[in-house]
């Protein structure tokens, strides 16, 4: 049986997570673990544009506690077990650390993986794309990784 990590976030709902499970768990027996990091707050593509709001000496910045981005990820992460599930697919994850790799180091302390898959933003929005997080998966773990990019947001 193939084992494979599942890397998301923003991303948890997406057609593209969805088909690439599908096509894995084609080839036969298979099961998933989704790698869900903590993202923080403001991280979020839709706070990709803020609206900075001016105050004496700057802007304002407020503040996201990490029990907000744990709470927001473990809501996405249910959703998509239950999406993933209902497709007939053996899935299970957990929210993890907001570093993804870390994250999967996280996973990887209690399970094998025969694959990565990183699946991000488009490019011109991923964090994890600009930091190089595929490759340094790679690097790190010694298996084959896939990154794969959803369409526009």
């Amino acid at each position: 049986m193939r084992r494979y990590a599942i890397v998301a976030n923003q991303t948890l709902d997406s057609d593209q997570l969805l088909s690439v499970v599908q096509e894995r768990a084609a080839d036969g027996p298979a099961e998933f673990w989704l790698v869900v990091p903590a993202t923080p707050i403001k991280d979020l593509a839709s706070n990709v544009i803020s609206m900075p709001m001016p105050v004496m000496g700057g802007t304002l910045a407020l503040p996201h506690p990490p029990a907000e981005s744990r709470k927001l990820a473990q809501s996405k992460l249910d959703a998509a077990l239950t999406r993933l599930t209902a497709a007939g697919i053996t899935v299970d994850g957990e929210v993890a650390d907001p570093d993804p790799l870390h994250a999967v180091e996280e996973a990887a302390a209690s399970r094998t993986f025969d694959e990565i898959v990183v699946v991000t933003l488009p490019t011109r929005f991923s964090l994890w794309i600009h930091q190089d997080l595929p490759d340094r998966l790679a690097h790190h773990f010694q298996v084959p990784v896939t990154a794969v990019a959803t369409e526009d947001v």
